[in-house]
């Protein structure tokens, strides 16, 4: 039986993703109203290796074209932090 990946165990992976991959430090614990583009600035092709690293560093393949087709098609098209611990959830 497969264990699900903790919360806290993933926004320490994120945390660990936008340091490592992405080269973001927050200035401030990610919580999950922070936004990945108004807030920490990413650019879309940040989003994208995003979901790349995300997939090698939990060594599975994860649905993020899907995310960030769902995103593009709503007004605001910024994803929280809580937006994306939560689509982790469900696909880990």
């Amino acid at each position: 039986m497969e264990t699900k990946i903790q919360p806290e165990t993933i926004l320490l992976e994120l945390n660990a993703v936008f340091r490592e991959v992405l080269g973001i430090e927050p200035a401030a614990p990610l919580t999950p109203d922070l936004r990945l583009f108004a807030d920490l600035g990413l650019a879309s092709i940040d989003a994208v290796v995003l979901g790349e690293a995300l997939q090698s560093r939990f060594r599975r393949s994860l649905p993020f074209d899907r995310l960030l087709q769902e995103i593009g098609n709503r007004p605001d098209r910024d994803l929280s932090i809580g937006e994306l611990e939560e689509f982790l959830r469900r696909s880990l």
